[in-house]
């Protein structure tokens, strides 16, 4: 009786907010459950944990500090996803092509072009239920080679439907992959086996070449299996190596010939370590955990629907983590996967051939589709191009103000476009680098279906953000996926808070179970990654949109990403290219919307005009012969040159160049104290300084803006 007593005259008093957010937290708390964690359910006070903004909901991160400044997703603001909310058993990469097979085995899944004579016809199906009779049959080959469970599996080959197949095998029989590429370079790729220590390998005849070349420096390589190789010409290794070359077709048979029942991973186990460029130094291994991915596509199944009538492109690289997480979510579904001859140049005959109705994408793409409709439509003139603008303009104006486009301009215009792509895209996805927001209207304009961007990283496991079906708001990444929580860090040198008019700024980091288990074998980058609160630091600047809607408009350090999705470290290049006699000052620039680099350089004076003496080349002065083509030209030959001595791999180098006669100093803005380069923001497309008085421009950021601009013409 005491004990009610006092708790009604507790529930009489009056409260702090911290109080009665505990309070609220309490009355939405549920007992744990077997998917994990504890669960929270709804409660009519929820309004004092959660504020809806739009497509985003804001909580605070601390109950007692009363600062709202976690955002979560409004599809589901009071629990972070970490299971399919209809599939909740499901908690593994294995879990989840099970219950594909079991729901969808006689379903069409991987297919491929078919060639006879020389000729590629149609696609060929394997079904979902084939495809786990393959499964099973690769993982069972493993054991009966005595590659023991946990160990690393390389895959060095481009998409096709065995790397998929091993993939799953891997899932099921407990081995961790481990994805090779080329654009890392072989000396990376020998890296990457052995800091992994990968034990077997599937690779193709080509790259079975370069694993030969440093074979004996691979030690831990016990197994490589050829795809498309003939069990005939196998070559032999040395002795010494212990490696043993088989055929995948060979696997096949001796694990059909030795079934082995599946060893199921636990969600905690890893899945997969992929390993990405990086900026200095050597690839790091990101360790990613069967319960990360499927907490990742789980959550984004609240945002994005597939369906067993949909039809995939798979032509992205599976060595990454898009093209990877987005055959995860739609295997879940039944979808159909069609691959690619292997060849970007025939893309388009592909499309034609499978005519899918979900195209993933990346801007790079998207940039050349819109260039090459746009030079058609120009060089078509008179009546077809006054007619596209005709269509142009009234389907935009339609979709901006809410209202469905007249089909007609569909019928007369939009179709032919639409037949590029096979004629049936309902989804376009983009991702790896920033889209703009011209393109972006193009491509909802003339494809007609939905055109979605989205935001992440290897270490959240993909998705970070993405838009949402329906908003027609373009030029921002859109709301946090259901399963993390976003929010804004201050970055006072950069002059960045949460405090800022009128949208909060800051370094963006996320927070839930699709983070990363951390680096392989470096815990010391890991510290550096994620705070001792769990929450993942990305090095990305943003701010929030009204809706809840995040926008990417900085990075913290003085790196950058290119288009294709490699990371840069300007200062490093800057350095190698110091090496160069012509130049006394480098700065590298490039930017996400654009796949090359750019150097302005301050010349040696001395070195380029006797350079012109020995070629007989007239100047006035150092500024026209820094303008003469002759001269950049041999900078830049000269700068290749030093590059390749260097081991630059192929993104690292300048694709053109700018020569000024200025040098940098203190005195122009162009140094910092420090005597670096100084740093550049992009605003409105014009280039500052982050100096104290943003708005002043130099000569350096001029010459940036038209280099990148011209070297941007060439590539496109």
């Amino acid at each position: 009786m005491a004990r009610q007593q006092q708790q009604r005259e507790e529930e009489r008093a009056p409260m702090g907010a911290a109080q009665r957010r505990l309070r609220a937290v309490s009355g939405h708390l549920q007992p744990p459950t077997e998917s994990g964690g504890v669960d929270l359910a709804a409660n009519p006070t929820a309004g004092e944990y959660a504020h809806v903004q739009g497509y985003s909901a804001v909580l605070p991160e601390k109950l007692q500090t009363g600062k709202w400044n976690v955002y979560r997703s409004a599809k589901s603001p009071l629990k972070l996803i970490n299971r399919f909310p209809d599939n909740p058993d499901i908690g593994t990469l294995h879990d989840n092509f099970v219950y594909a097979v079991e729901t969808f085995r006689d379903c069409r899944y991987l297919g491929t072009r078919v060639c006879v004579d020389g000729t590629v016809g149609d696609y060929k199906w394997m079904t979902y239920g084939e495809a786990s009779t393959s499964r099973t049959a690769i993982g069972s080959g493993l054991i009966y080679h005595g590659i023991p469970e946990g160990a690393r599996i390389g895959l060095y080959f481009i998409n096709r439907p065995e790397w998929t197949i091993v993939d799953h095998a891997c899932a099921a029989y407990s081995y961790v992959s481990v994805p090779l590429y080329d654009t890392l370079g072989p000396d990376a790729v020998q890296f990457i086996v052995n800091h992994a220590t990968v034990q077997a390998i599937f690779c193709v005849p080509q790259t079975l070449s370069t694993l030969l070349s440093f074979i004996t420096q691979m030690p831990c390589v016990r197994l490589i299996v050829v795809i498309g190789g003939d069990n005939a010409n196998m070559p032999s290794t040395p002795t010494a190596t212990g490696v043993e070359i088989i055929t995948y077709s060979r696997l096949l048979s001796q694990g059909k010939m030795s079934s082995q029942s599946f060893r199921p991973p636990k969600p905690e186990d890893i899945a997969t370590i992929c390993y990405t460029s990086g900026t200095t130094g050597t690839p790091k291994g990101v360790v990613l955990s069967h319960g990360n991915l499927i907490a990742n596509v789980a959550g984004s199944s609240l945002v994005i629907k597939f369906y067993p009538s949909d039809v995939y492109i798979s032509y992205l690289p599976l060595a990454h983590i898009y093209e990877r997480v987005n055959q995860v979510s739609v295997v879940h579904y039944g979808v159909a996967i069609g691959f690619y001859q292997g060849d970007n140049l025939k893309l388009m005959d592909d499309l034609a051939a499978l005519r899918p109705t979900v195209f993933p994408s990346v801007p790079r793409l998207y940039n050349r589709i819109y260039a090459a409709i746009t030079n058609a439509v120009k060089e078509s003139g008179g009546l077809k191009e006054r007619l596209f603008h005709a269509a142009y303009n009234a389907k935009r104006q339609a979709i901006i103000n809410g209202r469905n486009p007249s089909p007609m301009w569909d019928r007369l215009v939009f179709n032919k476009i639409k037949a590029r792509l096979g004629g049936r895209v309902r989804l376009m996805t983009s991702g790896a680098s920033p889209l703009s927001a011209d393109v972006m209207e193009f491509l909802r304009i003339c494809f007609g279906g939905e055109v979605l961007e989205g935001y992440g990283m290897t270490e959240t496991s993909c998705i970070i953000s993405a838009m949402n079906i329906g908003d027609r708001l373009i030029g921002h990444v859109g709301s946090p996926n259901p399963s993390c929580e976003i929010k804004l860090v201050d970055v006072p040198e950069m002059n960045y808070t949460s405090e800022d008019e009128p949208y909060p700024r800051g370094e963006i980091c996320v927070r839930g179970p699709t983070i990363f288990c951390g680096y392989y074998k470096d815990e010391i980058q890991t510290r550096e990654a994620v705070d001792e609160d769990g929450w993942l630091h990305t090095g990305d600047i943003g701010l929030w949109m009204p809706g809840g809607r995040l926008k990417i408009i900085d990075r913290k350090k003085n790196i950058f990403k290119l288009a294709q999705g490699e990371y840069i470290a300007p200062e490093k290049i800057e350095n190698v290219y110091a090496k160069c006699k012509f130049i006394a000052q480098s700065f590298i620039y490039g930017d996400s919307l654009n796949s090359s680099l750019v150097a302005v350089v301050a010349v040696e004076p001395d070195v380029l005009k006797a350079w012109a003496a020995s070629e007989g080349i007239q100047h006035e002065d150092l500024r026209q012969l820094c303008a003469d083509p002759r001269a950049r030209s041999a900078v830049l030959a000269e700068m290749d040159s030093i590059g390749k001595e260097a081991q630059l791999r192929g993104f690292e180098f300048a694709k053109a160049v700018t020569l000024v006669a200025e040098p940098f100093t203190l005195e122009n803005g162009l140094l910092t104290p420090t005597f670096k380069v100084g740093p550049l923001i992009q605003v409105g497309g014009d280039f500052y300084t982050r100096s104290k008085d943003r708005k002043l421009r130099h000569t350096l950021q001029k010459k940036s803006q038209i280099c990148m601009h011209n070297c941007a013409k060439q590539n496109r």
